[in-house]
């Protein structure tokens, strides 16, 4: 797999992981969420986990430590959505917010880092 492919494939990632916040925020207004807290929960059902999960991933891409960190991160992030959206589906808003705005914020600005650092090692010159 080219690092152009890879490439692409982070900025794709980065763009539909920043989306999640504003289908969050309009999960605690609506108070509904569009999925299910469970697939929000689960890192591998997005397009950014299909891919990070597949066939497609060489092994040695899998062994290096920017995609276990990704890998890691993601699944953290997707469990925290899937935290908020557990509170907005209970009628919990106050919570849902306040989870949003403290931990799943900072879980998505990790995530978003290790995006834009394995992004930039793909992109340096060997």
């Amino acid at each position: 797999m080219s690092a152009i492919i890879l490439a692409g494939q982070i900025n794709a990632a980065l763009d539909a992981h920043a989306k999640w916040k504003q289908r969050l925020n309009t999960a605690i207004e609506r108070g509904h969420c569009d999925s299910s807290p469970s697939d929000i929960a689960c890192d591998d059902k997005c397009a950014f986990g299909k891919w990070l999960h597949g066939d497609a991933m060489p092994q040695t891409v899998r062994d290096g430590v920017p995609y276990q960190v990704t890998k890691r991160l993601h699944a953290e992030f997707h469990k925290t959505a899937g935290q908020v959206a557990t509170l907005v589906e209970a009628g919990d808003r106050v919570g849902a917010r306040h989870v949003l705005t403290t931990e799943y914020a900072e879980r998505s600005d990790k995530l978003s880092r290790a995006l834009n650092k394995w992004r930039s090692e793909l992109m340096m010159p060997a």
